[in-house]
């Protein structure tokens, strides 16, 4: 069974699961359904029925919780880190469906040692020119899975009410001594754009 964690929470996930090299994160959000259209219908937001696109993003610090090279930032434009320890599955562009919207594979035994923490990170495409925001979706969560066998280890659900927020910081993974652990943040910003989230790491 996977731990059900709320914000600030966190938990071990290499100790407290011997041999854990490789981690699956997902994460998922649905649209608000507007009136009419079926279960995910199409979204009304002021005045603006543009599907909202969600996309998840991994940043990848170095000491003192700094980028180090803009080649860390793994997205749908760079779907996979230079060492090939973070990759990404691709751009679901609508979040209709069940399940994960979007998966990140971690290999953790391939993270290079400079790196100290990966900051999962979603944001909406373009929310400006759409004037879309969180308070638009629901159900948003992100996971862990153990890929060699399907088994979920951690699930947190995003459950606040992010109105006006148009990125979130969903959770971290990050280097305590020699094991890995994972922190339920739940943050929401008013990032206009991944670029800009990146920034504030620089």
């Amino acid at each position: 069974m996977a731990i059900n964690l709320h914000k600030g929470q966190r938990v071990d996930l290499t100790k407290t699961n011997p041999g854990l090299s490789k981690v699956l994160v997902g994460l998922g959000w649905d649209p608000v359904q507007s009136g009419g259209g079926g279960l995910f219908g199409s979204l009304f937001g002021g005045g603006n029925n543009a599907n909202i696109d969600c996309d998840a993003s991994v940043i990848m610090l170095g000491a003192n919780d700094k980028l180090q090279n803009n080649k860390d930032v793994v997205y749908f434009g760079n779907l996979r880190s230079n060492d090939g320890s973070v990759q990404h599955s691709g751009d679901n562009l609508t979040g209709d469906g069940d399940g994960d919207d979007e998966q990140i594979t971690v290999d953790l035994s391939r993270v290079p040692s400079h790196i100290q923490k990966l900051v999962f990170v979603v944001n909406i495409y373009d929310c400006v020119k759409r004037k879309q925001h969180f308070g638009m979706i629901r159900n948003s969560f992100i996971r862990v899975v153990n890929p060699s066998n399907q088994q979920p280890l951690l699930h947190y659900n995003l459950s606040e009410d992010y109105s006006g927020k148009t990125c979130l910081v969903a959770g971290e993974i990050y280097r305590h001594g020699n094991e890995w652990k994972f922190a339920a943040v739940g943050n929401g910003t008013n990032a206009a754009g991944l670029s800009e989230v990146v920034r504030s790491f620089s």
